[in-house]
C-alpha cells in the first residue's frame, strides 16, 4: 500500500476506456429502435445520441475523470464502427452504404430481406456481440474518420480533456474472418500493410481536431499468439508510432495477460501502454518487472475490474500502484476494460438491501473508484483515509454475510461423485431407446425453446407487477399464450414443441429469481448486442432450489399435446456466465453448487412425465479462457457441471443442449464429453460450418443445425433453408440431424416467426422425402 504522504509529484490522471452506452433509462434503444419504425427521424437519432454523449461526459467529470474517452459510443457495435472507419464495407452492402450511410449501417448490423448481414459472434469470453467484418484479398481501405472526429470535437467544446478510442489495427484484422467466396485460409492480417495508412490517416485528422493521445485497442493480443503475428505487431507500431503526424499514442490490453506481446509493445516507439492489473491479468505486474518496466512511457493501469460489479480493494489496489510507480515514467489509474460491460449505477437498485448494495459498484461507481484510487496515488492515503474505512467496513460486511455461506450446500456440494455425473448408459443404447419412445421422422423438427413475447404478455406481466390483476388472472394469460403457441407448432407440422416460456423474462433471471443465493436487480441493464440489453443477476452467495422452478408450465403443455413437449432450462455454465458471478471462491465450486440445484428440476420434469430435456450452454465456448493454457481446467468443471445436472435421468429421456454464436472446432471434445444426446448450434450466418467442424472431429451424436438466423429480421426461403440442409447433410448423416433456429425466438415478431417456421417445416419435409 502506498505511504501517507503524496506518492508521486505530477499528477495522476484517472481515466477509463469506454462508458455504457445506452443511457439511464436505455434512450439509446427506444430512439434507434424508434429509427427502425419509422417513429423516430434520423435528425432525432442523432440528438439522441448526442445529448447521451454528453452526459455520459458529465457523469465521468463530476466523478473525478479527468481524461474521458470518445469515439466509444456507437448506434450498434464498436467494431462495426471500424469497420466503416477503414472503408471495409461488404459489396453487398455497398450500395446501401452509399444511398443512406445510417440506413446502410444498420443494413450491415441487422440485413435486410434480400441481403444478409455481417456475422456476430462474441466480443473475446464477453457477453457482448460485435459484427464480425468480412475481408479478401481484393478489399481496399479508405479512411473516413467522420465520426472519430466528430465527437472528439464536441468532447473539447465542452471543456473535457479527451481520449479518442479505436479498436487496433491488429485486433481489427485478428477479429476479421475470409469474405464469402474468399478461400477459407485467406488470413486477413496479410492485409496489415494496406491498412495501417489508412490508421494513420484517421490517426493525422484526430490530431488536426486536438487530440493530444489517442488510445488503440489491442485485446487480441492477449491470447496465445504466433512468431508471425506478433512480427506483425511489431511492424504495425514501428510505422504508426514512427509517424510524425500523430497524436501520443496509448496502445491498451484488456480480459488477461499480455505475456509474449508485452515485451514487443514495451519496445514499440509509442508513448504508453494500457494493462488489465485485476485477477484476471494476473501476471502483467511481474512480466512487466521482467521486461524492465515502461522507462520514458506512461503506464495507464487498470486496476477497478471492468467486467465485475464488486467493489474495488482499496488498498490491494493502492499496493499494486505503489509497485507500478517503480516501472513507469508516469502511472496514471483505469478501470480495466471498458465499463461497456456493467451497469450503470448501482444506486438506481433501491429494492436491494442498502448493505448489499454498498457491496456492488456499477459504472457509476467505478468511476469514483478510479478517482479515488488515483487521488490516494497522487497525495498519499490520509487524502483518502475516510474511503479507505469504508471500504475495509464493505469489504468485512459481505465476507461475513450468512448469504454469502449456506452449510447444507456446502455439505452437498462435497458429498458429489463422479458417478453422479454420469449416465447410466452409453450413448448408442440411449439413442435406441429414445427413438423407440419417441417415434420421430428423419430430420426431425423443432426450436430452441422461447417464442415472441407479445404485447399481451408485457402488459399482462406489468400489470402483475402493479397490482392491476391478481396471480390468478396473470396465470391465465399465461396459459391462452401456451394453448397458442401449440396450437400454431401443431398446425405447422412441428415435431418436438415447446411451451413458448411465456413465463420467462429471461433465460438466466427467471432462475436466478427462484433460487437462493441469487439477487436480481431492476435497473442493471448490460448491452448484448445491438439494441438487445439484459439485466444480468447478481450470483451474491451459496445456490440452492426451494421449489420446482418449470415444472407446472411443462406439464401444463404436455397436458395439450400428444407431441413430446420439451422441458427448457439453463445450464450451470451459462447460469454463471451471464450473470455478475461472485469472486470469492473458485468458479468451479460455484457451478457445482448450481448443477446441484438444477438437478432437482430436472429429476423433477421427468418425473411429471418430461421425456426431453432441454439443458441450454450456449456460454460454453464464449466462456472459454483466453488462453490455451487455461482450456484444460475450465472446461472440466464446466463439463462435469453439465452432467451433474443431466447425469440422473433415464436412459429413454433424451437431453438436448443448446450453443450459438460460436466457433466451436476447438472444443468438439468438449462438447462430447457433455453427454448430451442432441446439441442444437448456429449454422445460419456461418453457411454450415458447424457441421463441417462436428464431422471432421468425428462428433458421433445427434446435432441441429440452426438453419434460420432469427438475430436478422429477414425471412429465410424454403429454398435458403433447403440449401443449407443439404449441405449439412453432406457432413451428418440424415439420422442423427435436427432442424431448427439457431436460437429462441423471444425477440422476434408472430408474423416473421410464423413465416420462417412454415418455410423451416416445409424445407425439411422437401429434404427428408429426397433422402428417403
Amino acid at each position: 500500500m502506498t505511504s501517507t504522504t503524496p506518492a508521486a509529484a505530477r499528477p495522476t490522471v484517472a481515466t477509463v476506456y469506454g462508458y455504457p452506452r445506452q443511457g439511464q433509462n436505455r434512450e439509446l434503444k427506444k430512439s434507434v429502435e424508434g429509427y427502425w419504425k419509422g417513429r423516430v427521424t434520423a435528425d432525432a437519432l442523432r440528438d439522441t445520441a448526442r445529448e447521451l454523449r454528453r452526459t455520459n461526459w458529465r457523469q465521468l467529470a463530476d466523478a473525478g475523470i479527468t481524461e474521458v474517452p470518445t469515439g466509444d459510443f456507437s448506434y450498434y457495435d464498436h467494431v462495426l464502427d471500424t469497420s466503416v472507419m477503414v472503408g471495409a464495407v461488404p459489396e453487398r452492402h455497398r450500395a446501401a452504404v452509399e444511398a443512406d450511410p445510417l440506413d446502410g449501417y444498420f443494413a450491415m448490423a441487422r440485413g435486410t430481406q434480400d441481403v444478409a448481414p455481417l456475422e456476430m459472434t462474441k466480443w473475446f469470453d464477453t457477453n457482448y456481440h460485435y459484427l464480425v467484418s468480412e475481408l479478401g484479398p481484393d478489399t481496399v481501405f479508405t479512411a473516413d474518420s467522420t465520426k472519430q472526429v466528430a465527437e472528439l470535437e464536441e468532447a473539447l467544446r465542452l471543456g473535457h480533456t479527451a481520449r479518442p478510442v479505436l479498436v487496433g489495427p491488429v485486433t481489427y484484422l485478428l477479429l476479421s474472418k475470409p469474405a464469402p467466396g474468399v478461400a477459407a485460409d485467406f488470413d486477413p492480417l496479410a492485409l496489415l500493410d494496406r491498412l495501417l495508412p489508412v490508421y494513420a490517416q484517421v490517426l493525422a485528422d484526430l490530431r488536426a481536431a486536438g487530440a493530444e493521445w489517442v488510445q488503440l485497442d489491442e485485446p487480441a493480443l492477449v491470447q496465445d499468439r504466433t512468431p508471425a503475428e506478433l512480427n506483425a505487431t511489431a511492424r504495425a507500431y514501428r510505422k504508426l508510432g514512427g509517424s510524425t503526424d500523430r497524436p501520443k499514442l496509448l496502445v491498451a490490453s484488456y480480459f488477461d495477460r499480455l505475456g509474449e506481446a508485452l515485451p514487443v509493445l514495451a519496445k514499440a516507439p509509442v508513448e504508453g501502454l494500457a494493462l488489465d492489473f485485476t485477477e484476471a491479468a494476473a501476471g502483467n505486474l511481474d512480466d512487466l518487472a521482467a521486461v524492465g518496466g515502461l522507462p520514458g512511457k506512461r503506464l495507464v493501469a487498470g486496476v477497478v475490474g471492468g467486467r465485475n460489479i464488486w467493489i474495488n480493494d482499496y488498498e490491494k489496489s493502492l499496493s499494486t500502484l505503489g509497485t507500478l510507480l517503480g516501472l513507469a515514467d508516469r502511472v496514471d489509474v483505469a478501470a480495466s476494460c471498458s465499463l461497456l460491460h456493467v451497469p450503470l449505477d448501482a444506486a438506481a437498485e433501491r429494492d436491494l438491501d442498502p448493505q448489499v448494495r454498498r457491496w456492488l459498484a456499477f459504472a457509476r461507481q467505478k468511476t469514483a473508484e478510479v478517482a479515488t484510487l488515483a487521488r490516494g496515488l497522487a497525495r498519499g492515503t490520509d487524502a483518502i483515509a475516510a474511503e479507505l474505512a469504508a471500504n475495509r467496513a464493505d469489504l468485512a460486511s459481505r465476507a461475513g454475510s450468512a448469504l454469502t455461506h449456506d452449510p447444507a450446500v456446502r455439505a452437498r456440494t462435497a458429498a458429489v461423485t463422479d458417478a453422479d455425473g454420469r449416465r447410466a448408459q452409453p450413448y448408442p443404447r440411449r439413442a435406441a431407446a429414445q427413438r423407440a419412445h419417441l417415434g420421430l421422422p428423419l430430420l426431425p423438427t423443432t426450436t430452441i425453446g422461447s417464442f415472441p413475447q407479445t404485447t399481451e404478455l408485457r402488459t399482462a406481466r406489468a400489470d402483475l407487477r402493479a397490482g392491476r390483476i391478481d396471480t390468478a388472472g396473470y396465470e391465465d394469460r399465461i396459459e391462452a399464450e401456451i394453448r397458442e403457441v401449440l396450437a400454431f407448432q401443431e398446425k405447422v407440422g412441428i415435431d418436438v414443441l415447446v411451451h413458448g416460456e411465456p413465463e420467462r423474462n429471461d433465460m438466466v433471471q427467471y432462475f436466478a429469481e427462484q433460487l437462493t443465493g441469487y439477487l436480481a436487480t431492476q435497473h442493471g441493464w448490460v448491452q448484448s448486442y445491438g439494441t438487445r440489453y439484459v439485466r444480468p443477476p447478481v450470483l451474491a452467495g451459496d445456490i440452492s432450489r426451494p421449489d420446482p422452478m418449470t415444472v407446472r408450465w411443462t406439464t401444463y403443455a404436455q397436458s395439450r399435446t400428444s407431441k413430446p413437449v420439451k422441458g427448457m432450462l439453463t445450464g450451470p455454465v451459462t447460469m454463471l456466465a451471464w450473470s455478475f458471478v461472485r469472486d470469492d471462491q473458485p468458479l468451479g465450486d460455484t457451478a457445482r453448487q448450481v448443477a446441484l440445484a438444477l438437478r432437482d428440476e430436472v429429476g423433477d420434469l421427468e418425473a411429471a412425465g418430461t421425456s426431453v430435456i432441454q439443458v441450454d450452454e450456449p456460454a460454453l465456448r464464449e466462456t472459454l479462457p483466453l488462453r490455451a493454457a487455461d482450456h484444460a481446467a475450465y472446461l472440466a468443471w464446466a463439463t462435469e457441471s453439465f452432467r451433474l445436472t443431466t447425469g440422473g435421468v433415464r436412459p429413454d429421456t433424451q437431453i438436448h443442449t443448446h450453443m450459438c454464436y460460436a466457433e466451436f472446432g476447438d472444443i468438439v471434445a468438449a462438447i462430447e464429453d457433455l453427454d448430451a444426446d442432441v446439441i442444437s448450434l448456429e449454422a445460419a450466418r456461418s453457411h454450415m460450418q458447424v457441421a463441417g467442424e462436428l464431422a471432421g472431429a468425428g462428433y458421433p451424436r445427434e446435432v441441429g443445425a440452426g438453419v434460420w438466423d432469427i438475430h436478422s429480421p429477414r425471412i429465410p426461403s424454403v429454398a435458403e433453408v433447403t440449401a443449407l440442409l443439404r449441405k449439412g447433410l453432406g457432413a451428418i448423416p440424415a439420422e442423427r440431424l435436427w432442424v431448427n433456429p439457431d436460437c429462441g425466438l423471444k425477440t422476434r415478431g408472430w408474423p416473421e416467426t410464423k413465416a420462417s417456421l412454415e418455410n423451416l417445416v416445409e424445407a425439411a419435409r422437401q429434404v427428408r422425402a429426397e433422402t428417403a
